[in-house]
C-alpha cells in the first residue's frame, strides 16, 4: 500500500492571536508557555473588570429608578392633598386675599391683577410677560402695564390742537380771501367745464386761416353737437356731477 503525506493545518490561538501547529505536542507546548499564560490571565482580568462595571451600572440604574419613583409618589401625594384642599374650599395655599383656585388651569387666579399663582413652585404667571416669574417681577410688570394703559387713555380723550382750531373755524366765515380762480390752469373751478390740455398749452396764432370743412365733417360735427345736447339735458338733474364732456 502506498503511503502519502497529509497536511494537518494550523490552529489559531485566540489569546495570543497567532497560528500554531495543529498537533498535540505543539498545542501542549504553547499552552504551557509563559506568553500564553500571561495572555490568558490578562483576558480573565479584563472580563472580570467588564463584569464588575456592568454590575455597578445596573445597580446605579436601579437606585436612580427607585429615587425617581419615590419622588413621583411624593409629588403625587402632594397633588392629591392640594386638590382635596381646593375642593374643600381651603385657600391657605393662596398668597393672599382675592385669590380663587381655577380648576381648569390648576392654579390660583387673581381677577384684579390677572396673575396666576403656582403653590408648588411659588412663581407667578403674567400675560404681559408670557412666562413664570417671581412675585416682584410679576407685580412690577402689572404696574408698568397699568401706567401704559393710563397714558394711552389720556392721549385718546384729549383732542389735538389742530382739531380744536378746525372746530372753532367751522362755525364762522372762512378766514382770508376766497380765491375764485384756480391757481392751476389745468384744474377747473367746480361748476365750470375743464379746459383740455391741448387748449391750455396751445399758442394763439395771429394770422389764423379759416379751415375748410367738408360736408361729411360738417354733418359729423352737427351730429356730435346734437348728441352733446341730449346728454346735457339728461344729466341736468344730477347737478353736473357726472359730466362727460
Amino acid at each position: 500500500m502506498t503511503e502519502y503525506w497529509v497536511s494537518q493545518g494550523n490552529k489559531w490561538c485566540d489569546f495570543c492571536k497567532i497560528f500554531i501547529a495543529n498537533n498535540p505536542f505543539s498545542i501542549r507546548t504553547h499552552e504551557l508557555g509563559k506568553r500564553h499564560k500571561d495572555n490568558v490571565t490578562k483576558r480573565l482580568s479584563t472580563m472580570q473588570k467588564e463584569s464588575d462595571a456592568k454590575d455597578k451600572e445596573q445597580q446605579q440604574a436601579a437606585r436612580a429608578l427607585q429615587q425617581i419613583e419615590a419622588k413621583a409618589k411624593k409629588s403625587y401625594q402632594k397633588d392629591l392633598e392640594n386638590s382635596q384642599r381646593n375642593v374643600d374650599g381651603d385657600t391657605s395655599a393662596a398668597p393672599g386675599d382675592g385669590w380663587v383656585f381655577d380648576s381648569t388651569s390648576g392654579y390660583y387666579y387673581d381677577k384684579s391683577t390677572g396673575l396666576y399663582y403656582d403653590s408648588n413652585s411659588g412663581f407667578y404667571y403674567s400675560d404681559g410677560l408670557g412666562k413664570w416669574v417671581t412675585q416682584e417681577e410679576a407685580y412690577k410688570s402689572m404696574q408698568t402695564s397699568k401706567t401704559d394703559v393710563g397714558q394711552s387713555s389720556a392721549s385718546q380723550t384729549k383732542p389735538p390742537a389742530a382739531e380744536m382750531a378746525v372746530t372753532a373755524i367751522k362755525g364762522g366765515p372762512a378766514p382770508g380771501r376766497v380765491v375764485t380762480k384756480p391757481l392751476n390752469r389745468m384744474r377747473p373751478i367746480k361748476g365750470t367745464p375743464a379746459p383740455s390740455a391741448v387748449a391750455a398749452n396751445k399758442r394763439k396764432r395771429e394770422d389764423k386761416k379759416p379751415k375748410v370743412i367738408s360736408k361729411e365733417e360738417e354733418a359729423a360735427l352737427k351730429a356730435q353737437e346734437a348728441a352733446r345736447k341730449r346728454v346735457e339735458d339728461r344729466e341736468k338733474p344730477l347737478m353736473g356731477l357726472y359730466r362727460t364732456y
